[in-house]
C-alpha cells in the first residue's frame, strides 16, 4: 500500500549522532530488527534501476520537485528471503512508497522482463501488492530500466513504541557494487559521506519532540539522495560501473 511520509535528512558527525541518540531514546525504541552483533544495526540492500539517459538519476541532479525511484530493497542475502519492489515518489515535501514482498527467485525473472504473477508475490492474494508489482514493471518497461547500482549500507533505527511511522534513523558505511543475478554483494567499493546520514520520520505532523531536538542538536537539513551520491562519485572512479 502507498503511504505518505516526510523525510528530513541531515549529515552529521558521530558526537551530534550520539545526542540525537540520547535526546531520542526518551520517546522511542530500537527496531525489533536491530543485530546485537552489528552494534544494533542492520543490513539494507538498495538496487536502484535507471534507463540508459539515467533519467531517475539527472532529475535529482537538476532539483526536480516530482520525481521518482524504481528500486528493490531486501535485507540479507540468504537465497530464501524475499524482496520488496518499491515505487518511491517525492512529491514535492511528502515522499509516497508503494512496495510488494516479492519472492526471490521470481525477482530475477522479474528485472528480466517477465510479466508479474500473484505467484511472484510472498503473499499471493495481497491485491495491493499485486496492482504496485504491475506498476512497478509498467514503469521500468517504459522507461527501458535497468539495475543499475546496488547500493548496501547499515542503519541503526529507532521507532516509536505505538506508531511504526515515526522514526530516526542512523545510516553509517555504505558501498557499492555491481548487480548479479544473485544479489550478493561482491568486490564492494566504499563510498564516502562526510559523517552519519541522520534522518526524522513521520506522517503528517511533524511531532514536538522532533522540533524541540532540531532546535537542541542544531541540525541543518542537507539534500542526500544516496542512489545520486554513489553515483556521482563512482562515475569518475568506475565510469563502467554507472553504464551497465
Amino acid at each position: 500500500m502507498q503511504r505518505q511520509r516526510y523525510e528530513l535528512k541531515y549529515i552529521v558527525d558521530e558526537t551530534t549522532a550520539r545526542r540525537v541518540r540520547d535526546f531520542a531514546r526518551c520517546h522511542l525504541e530500537r527496531d525489533e530488527f536491530s543485530i546485537p552483533a552489528m552494534g544494533h544495526r542492520y543490513p539494507i540492500f538498495s538496487l536502484y534501476l535507471d534507463c540508459p539517459a539515467l533519467s531517475l538519476f539527472n532529475s535529482v541532479l537538476e532539483g526536480h520537485k516530482n520525481r521518482y525511484k524504481l528500486r528493490l530493497r531486501y535485507y540479507d542475502e540468504k537465497p530464501e528471503s524475499p524482496v520488496f519492489f518499491e515505487i518511491k515518489r517525492r512529491v514535492g515535501s511528502v515522499c509516497e512508497k508503494s512496495r510488494a514482498l516479492v519472492k526471490r527467485d521470481a525477482a530475477r525473472s522479474l528485472l528480466m522482463g517477465q510479466p508479474p504473477q500473484r505467484s511472484d508475490l510472498v503473499k499471493e492474494n495481497d491485491l495491493d501488492a499485486l496492482w504496485t508489482l504491475r506498476r512497478f514493471c509498467e514503469m521500468r518497461g517504459n522507461l527501458h530500466a535497468k539495475p543499475r547500482m546496488l547500493i548496501y549500507y547499515e542503519r541503526e533505527a529507532w521507532v516509536a513504541p505505538h506508531d511504526d511511522n515515526v522514526r530516526v534513523t542512523f545510516d553509517r558505511h555504505p558501498a557499492v557494487c555491481r548487480y548479479t543475478n544473485d544479489f550478493a554483494l561482491k568486490k564492494r567499493a566504499p563510498v564516502k559521506v562526510d559523517g552519519v546520514i541522520l534522518e526524522l520520520k513521520f506522517d503528517m505532523r511533524f511531532p514536538l519532540w522532533m522540533r524541540e531536538l532540531v532546535q537542541s542538536c542544531d541540525l541543518w537539513r542537507s539534500s542526500m539522495s544516496k542512489y545520486a551520491h554513489c553515483m556521482l562519485q563512482l562515475q569518475s572512479r568506475d565510469p563502467d560501473l554507472c553504464c551497465l
